[in-house]
């Protein structure tokens, strides 16, 4: 039966509690301890039972607990403190880094575009690392005062609960988002009524609402379609579960279309535009539309202006992980905007093609915001050089070390993923400026000042509450699949709180490689099944739905951990989320990472078991390949990669067993006179003090500033100047590059006489060229030279600017350059010819490039 009306019931707080409505829907508290403590201490119960949910929570508990509550001094005094700091921090009473780094009046407005995001426990909208990736750094934009807001999509159902069957095969299950007891809220109009938006599909226009979950300082706006004005159910389901493949055009369409005309109902007007991966890719379509209509402009100067101010981050470094649409698909929920642009279909197309002649390739969105962002990045320094590999064919002619995709690190919020325990610490020795400024080494550096008593029994408290956490939630799966009372008694044994515990908690991809350490049980059971220095592993994890192999390894676990002398020392805990990611990357000792080598982008989950001293080993992929040091972990192989799968498998397992039997083991268990591992904490030590600073969001957020967002606003201040005048003239230049590039030619390159080179000599290059009805100022004339490798190719090449010395008329012009001889061996050098402008941008973004025949 359906309502005939509907309201909303909202918690009854007492006159002296009301401030806690207000603390619990700002999600500053998820990371802000005290606060998490204020609700904690209000019903400790309760918050465990509402999966750590205040609104909830305040609206469940007993109105005579709450009025028992009013009259307790003590609680109301730490309310009141709590409260006052809250206050304090979103009134930014003192500077914010942003404010002393640039200043109070020059902030730009960035629009930060994901289609997920994990903020915390209780708003399941998220799905693994991308979208934790995505909280974290809207905590710290937040932390640090910049002008930023994010957008994405509130879905009903989320992402799927996990559970196993009796064999341990991975099911899942949805459960709907009750959003009015979620610290979201309806954008409404003056008169009440909500604020609504609406995308045209082929089937017919779409409404969404927009909700808002403040995040400290940031404003998350997210959209959702399950309201009545849908009529059609496919309508309603758009944003009903994350990454639904029926539905991922639409999704993708209701972000980035949705998402920047939901920006525009709420009167905000960003200047940059980040998409976090390439769902959103669509907002740049959605922003050339509006330049059109609103000003006038061609398809090609309005292409400039969002170009210039888009910045697009990728994430996935295997072509399998690359979603294309069939060009149908295209054609037909994108043809009005071939009318709204102005351009054919066929160009639309090309946007998402890396070869835009090619009639067959399919569209992709990663391919089309490759085209439109002024600034594109990988993840980590790795998957820099992994992506201009991947995607070098976009910039034909363009040495592959110089495709314009640029690398920044990814990173964890700190504060969001050290533990209580280690907080103390933390403010006891590295002073309360560690929280504020994460990205500072000498601060880290006092890590060293903490003494190895405090430390490791701080984190001997953590292994002993995650032991008891994996087992009660051992023994609640058991329950639920109906295992006999004796092997649910056997799971209340298993584990112990004093072993050296190893930690697997990540997307169950099959190129992860979750069971690499199982390859050879025998050889494993050796090793963990040792009385006097025994092992174990605890694993948890998701299989996307639709990932039978992925499955399959979970179940390979399920099986290995079921033998009987391994059952006490390997353990699967279901439904991984973000909740038992803390208790694992603050509990384990040992946090194991082994992808296929090239396949990992960045992974942060290991970032947050060093914060917590936990020591990592891991295949030297992603954010590993750049952060390791012998002194602060233990690397997997090195940078050998083989062409044989089953080979890797079998010489890198073998080299985890190697590393357990004959270091890592040993060192964990050398105990001095005191029972401390001296040798063990000196790594961990180590490890926090090298990776804390660098591998966190702060980090991340003054690199994206300092990188991209300050030239994205820069240039957007000039191209939309005096009526768009730099964008129009900007657009007319490039189309007259285009038109004469093809008359080009490189005639003569000569060298200086020199009978014997020497190092530290110098050498002049002339070269002969024709720009015809080019002129000297729209090109950049180099040489391009360096050491030649055996296969004659130049390697660790410099490109050094040629200036015109003379003009011959009819077109013809003479280039100089000096080259700078600095080391012996065989050198060699080209020339070439690459566009330029007086407006600072990608050089390589017209596809323009003239090499010497």
């Amino acid at each position: 039966m359906q309502p005939i009306r509907t309201f909303t019931v909202v918690p009854a707080l007492p006159s002296g509690l009301q401030c806690l409505r207000e603390i619990a829907y700002n999600l500053h508290w998820a990371w802000e301890r005290e606060t998490i403590d204020l609700f904690r201490r209000l019903d400790r119960d309760l918050w465990e039972a509402t999966y750590h949910n205040p609104i909830q929570m305040l609206g469940s508990i007993a109105q005579s607990q709450l009025e028992a509550v009013e009259e307790d001094d003590a609680f109301i005094a730490y309310m009141d403190r709590v409260y006052s700091n809250f206050k304090e921090y979103m009134a930014m009473m003192a500077p914010t880094w942003y404010e002393k780094t640039y200043g109070k009046d020059t902030k730009p407005c960035i629009a930060y575009f994901s289609a997920e995001f994990g903020i915390t426990d209780c708003m399941p909208i998220y799905s693994g690392g991308l979208g934790v990736l995505a909280g974290d750094y809207l905590k710290s934009a937040s932390d640090l005062g910049l002008s930023l807001v994010g957008v994405g999509l509130l879905y009903q159902q989320g992402y799927f609960r996990q559970y196993l069957n009796a064999d341990g095969w991975q099911q899942e299950s949805y459960l709907d988002n009750d959003f009015y007891n979620m610290a979201v809220e309806l954008e409404r109009h003056e008169d009440g009524t909500p604020i609504t938006i609406t995308v045209e599909y082929p089937t017919g226009p779409v409404t969404a609402q927009i909700w808002r979950a403040q995040v400290g300082r940031v404003a998350l706006f997210m959209l959702d379609t399950n309201i009545p004005a849908n009529t059609r159910p496919e309508d309603r389901d758009i944003t009903d579960q994350l990454y639904s493949d029926d539905q991922r055009i639409r999704q993708e369409m209701m972000l980035g279309v949705g998402g920047v005309r939901a920006l525009d109902a709420l009167d905000i007007h960003p200047v940059v535009y980040h998409m976090n991966e390439g769902h959103s890719a669509f907002l740049a379509l959605e922003r050339i539309c509006r330049l059109i209509s609103e000003h006038g402009l061609s398809f090609s100067e309005a292409k400039e202006v969002v170009s210039a101010t888009n910045v697009f981050t990728t994430h996935t470094p295997v072509s399998a992980g690359i979603h294309v649409f069939p060009v149908q698909i295209i054609e037909k929920h994108l043809s009005d905007y071939c009318s709204r642009m102005g351009i054919s279909l066929d160009e639309l197309l090309a946007l998402g093609r890396q070869d835009p002649s090619n009639k067959d390739e399919g569209f992709c969105m990663t391919v089309l915001a490759l085209r439109l962002a002024a600034y594109s990045n990988g993840v980590s320094r790795l998957h820099g050089m992994v992506s201009r590999k991947m995607w070098k064919d976009l910039w034909p002619g363009v040495p592959e070390d110089e495709v314009p995709i640029k690398s920044v690190a990814n990173g964890i919020h700190i504060r969001s993923w050290v533990s209580r325990d280690m907080r103390g610490l933390f403010d006891r020795y590295l002073g309360p400026r560690w929280a504020e400024d994460t990205s500072d080494p000498n601060i880290w550096g006092r890590v060293e000042q903490v003494p190895d008593e405090e430390l490791w029994r701080t984190h001997e408290r953590r292994r002993e509450r995650l032991v008891a956490f994996a087992r009660s939630h051992l023994m609640e799966q058991l329950e639920r699949r109906g295992a006999l009372s004796s092997e649910i008694a056997q799971a209340s044994q298993s584990l112990n709180p004093e072993t050296l515990t190893i930690g697997f908690a990540r997307r169950f991809a099959s190129y992860k490689r979750a069971t690499l350490i199982l390859r050879d049980p025998e050889r494993l059971a050796r090793i963990v099944c040792d009385k006097e220095r025994p092992v174990q592993i605890i694993y948890s994890g998701k299989a996307h739905p639709e990932d039978t192999p992925g499955k399959e390894l979970i179940r390979e676990i399920i099986h290995i951990a079921r033998r009987e002398e391994l059952r006490r020392h390997i353990v699967f805990i279901e439904d991984h989320d973000m909740c038992v990611a803390r208790y694992l990357v603050q509990g384990a000792d040992l946090w194991l990472n082994t992808p296929r080598r090239l396949t990992e982008g960045s992974g942060t989950s290991g970032m947050k078991a060093a914060a917590n001293g936990v020591i990592n080993m891991s295949i030297l992929d992603g954010w590993w390949y750049e952060a390791y040091r012998p002194d602060i972990g233990w690397a997997i192989g090195r940078d050998e990669d083989y062409e044989n799968e089953e080979y890797q498998d079998h010489v890198e397992s073998n080299a985890i067993y190697e590393m357990l039997e004959k270091e890592i083991i040993p060192l964990f268990y050398d105990r001095g006179p005191n029972g401390l591992p001296r040798g063990w904490i000196a790594r961990m030590k180590a490890s926090m003090s090298a990776i804390c600073p660098i591998f966190n969001t702060n980090r991340m957020v003054h690199e994206y500033i300092e990188r991209f967002y300050h030239p994205c606003a820069q240039r957007w201040l000039n191209l939309t100047a005096a009526d768009l005048a730099k964008a129009r003239e900007l657009a007319s230049w490039k189309a007259h590059l285009r038109k004469h590039w093809p008359s080009m030619r490189i005639d003569d390159v000569e060298m200086d006489e020199v009978s014997e080179i020497k190092v530290g000599t110098q050498v002049t290059v002339r070269a002969q060229v024709h720009l015809g009805a080019l002129t000297p100022k729209d090109v950049a004339v180099e040489i391009y030279q360096g050491p030649v490798d055996p296969q004659g190719n130049i390697t660790d090449p410099e490109a050094i600017h040629m200036t015109c010395s003379e003009s011959h008329g009819n077109g013809n012009y003479t280039f100089e350059g000096t080259l700078f001889c600095r080391a012996s061996g065989l050198h060699g050098y080209s020339i070439r010819i690459l566009p330029n402008h007086e407006e600072p941008g990608n050089p390589y973004e017209p596809g323009l490039i003239l090499w010497a025949p």
